[in-house]
C-alpha cells in the first residue's frame, strides 16, 4: 500500500468518518469546522427553481402554495441526491477500472529505479477509501428560507430587492427555517429534518442599510441578512437554534447522525489526525505561493516536506487524470485533455494534467476523479481507466490516472473553478511544444507509449 494514503482510508480501528458537503457555503463549512469536523466540499450544482417547480407539478400545486419548511426539504433532498449521484459514478468507474499501477519510488535506498506493478483491481482494494467503507461517509444537503408573516424571502441577488425587503423586516420577526438531509453513503440510508428559529431585526435607519448592501453580503443569502458577518448589528435577537440561522443546525445534525447510527465524535476530524489541524490551512508553497483566499478549502490540503528536498501539496499526496481521446476509425489515441495552470500555483504557467490533493478518506482514484471534475469538468461515467503510474516519495506521491473516453461519451472540458488558464485537447505530437510542468514533462514520453500500448490491446 502507499504510504501516503495510510491517514486517508478510513478502517475499524480509527473510526473516523468523512462528511461530505453538499455546498460551498464559507458559513456552513466554518459551522462544521469549529465542532471538529473538517467536511470535503462537493457542491450540488442543482438548479433550484426547476427543482421546486416539478415539486409543485407532482402534487398538482402551484409554486407559490409550498410553504418554507416544504421547500428547504425538498432541495435539501435535491442537492444531498445530486452529489450521491455523482458518488455512484465514481464507484461504477472504480468498478470498471483496468490494466495496472505502475509504482516508481525514486527515493529508495540502494535502488534509484525501484518500481513495481500491481493489477489496478487488486490496488484498488488495497486502497480501501469512501465508497469501499462499511459505514459512511456521510453526505449532507441543507437549504434555508426566510419567512415574514408566510412571505417566503429568497436571496435577492439584486441591490435593490436587498434594500428593500431589510426596510420592510426593520423592527420585526420572521422564521428561519433549514432543511437537512444526510445519507450514509455505505448503506444508501436517509435522515431528514427540519429546525426552525425566530429571527428579530433591530432599528435601524436606510443609511446604514444601503452601506450593508453595498457591501455585498446580503445579496446571495436566505433573507437578505447573515447573523455571523456584518449583518449580525442589526439582529436584535434570536429565539431558537442559532447556528440553524447560518444555513446548519449543529443539534440537527447531531441528531440525524443518531439516527442513522453513527456516533457523533466519529465525525471529528481531531481523533484521527490532530497534527493536521495545524498544518491543513497552510496554503504557502514553494516560492511563497498563496493559493487565493476564496478558494474552497478541502481536509488533506497542505504542503508536505518531502526527502526530495522540495514541497509538495497533499497532505494525503495528490492525483490526477490523464484523458485521451483515440481516433474514432483506428482507435488509437490522438489527443490528450490538459490544463493550462493557474499563474498563482506551483510552477503557474506551466501545463499539465487537472488534479490535486486526495482529501482526507478518499483514496488516489476517487481524489484524482474528483479533482479531475472540479478543475476540468471530466465526468467519471465518461471515462474509462485504464491503468495509473504513482511516483513515491515515501511520505508523499502523486498518482497519474491514465484514462480513456469511453465509446459513445465525449468529454467536453470546462473551468469549473479557478485553478486554470485554460483546458485544451492536445494533439500528441504537440504535447512537447508546450512549456510542461517539470513532473509532467519527464513522464510525458513514458505515458504516452503506454497510453498507445493500452489502446493497442484494446
Amino acid at each position: 500500500m502507499w504510504k501516503g494514503t495510510r491517514k486517508a482510508i478510513v478502517n475499524t480501528e480509527d473510526r473516523h468518518i468523512p462528511l461530505i458537503l453538499a455546498s460551498s457555503s464559507p458559513s456552513r463549512r466554518r459551522l462544521l469546522v469549529q465542532a471538529g469536523i473538517d467536511p470535503i466540499i462537493r457542491p450540488s450544482k442543482v438548479d433550484e427553481p426547476a427543482v421546486l417547480a416539478e415539486r409543485a407539478r407532482k402534487l398538482g400545486r402551484h409554486l407559490e402554495d409550498l410553504d418554507a419548511r416544504e421547500r428547504v426539504s425538498v432541495l435539501a433532498e435535491a442537492k444531498a441526491s445530486a452529489v450521491q449521484a455523482t458518488m455512484d459514478a465514481v464507484k461504477d468507474a472504480e468498478r470498471r477500472s483496468r490494466g495496472d499501477l505502475v509504482t516508481f519510488r525514486p527515493l529508495s535506498q540502494g535502488d534509484s529505479d525501484a518500481s513495481s506493478r500491481d493489477p489496478m483491481s487488486q490496488v484498488i482494494g488495497a486502497w480501501g477509501g469512501m465508497l469501499g467503507a462499511g459505514r459512511g461517509p456521510l453526505l449532507l444537503g441543507c437549504d434555508s428560507l426566510f419567512s415574514v408573516d408566510g412571505a417566503v424571502m429568497g436571496k435577492p441577488h439584486q441591490p435593490e430587492r436587498a434594500l428593500e425587503r431589510l426596510m420592510a423586516m426593520r423592527g420585526r420577526t420572521g422564521t428561519l427555517v433549514t432543511g437537512h438531509c444526510l445519507i450514509d453513503l455505505a448503506t444508501g440510508q436517509r435522515a431528514r429534518a427540519v429546525s426552525s428559529a425566530q429571527v428579530t431585526f433591530g432599528d435601524y435607519d436606510r443609511a446604514s442599510m444601503q452601506a450593508y448592501v453595498a457591501t455585498g453580503e446580503p445579496l446571495e443569502v436566505a433573507g437578505s441578512f447573515t447573523l455571523e458577518g456584518l449583518g449580525s448589528a442589526f439582529i436584535q435577537g434570536i429565539q431558537g437554534d442559532p447556528s440553524g440561522v447560518m444555513g446548519l443546525s449543529m443539534p440537527t445534525l447531531r441528531a440525524l447522525a443518531q439516527e442513522l447510527g453513527v456516533s457523533w465524535p466519529d465525525l471529528w476530524a481531531g481523533r484521527v489526525m490532530p497534527e493536521r489541524r495545524q498544518t491543513a490551512g497552510s496554503t504557502h508553497g514553494p516560492e511563497g505561493l498563496v493559493a487565493p483566499v476564496e478558494n474552497v478549502h478541502q481536509p488533506g490540503d497542505g504542503w508536505v516536506d518531502c526527502a526530495c528536498g522540495r514541497r509538495h501539496w497533499g497532505l494525503n499526496g495528490a492525483a490526477g487524470v490523464l484523458l485521451a481521446r483515440r481516433d474514432a476509425r483506428t482507435g488509437a489515441p490522438v489527443s490528450v485533455l490538459l490544463q493550462h495552470r493557474a499563474r498563482w500555483s506551483a510552477e503557474g504557467g506551466t501545463w499539465g494534467v487537472p488534479g490535486g490533493a486526495i482529501s482526507d478518506g478518499e483514496n488516489p482514484l476517487e481524489g484524482g476523479l474528483r479533482e479531475s471534475y472540479e478543475e476540468a469538468n471530466i465526468r467519471p461515467e465518461d471515462i474509462q481507466v485504464v491503468g495509473s503510474y504513482l511516483e513515491d516519495h515515501g511520505p508523499w506521491g502523486y498518482t497519474t490516472i491514465l484514462a480513456f473516453e469511453r465509446p459513445g461519451h465525449q468529454v467536453e472540458p470546462r473551468m469549473n473553478d479557478d485553478e486554470s488558464i485554460a483546458l485544451e485537447w492536445v494533439d500528441l505530437d504537440k504535447v512537447g511544444d508546450l512549456p510542461l510542468l517539470k513532473a509532467f514533462g519527464q513522464d510525458w514520453p513514458h505515458f504516452r507509449q503506454r497510453l498507445e500500448t493500452l489502446a493497442a490491446e484494446g
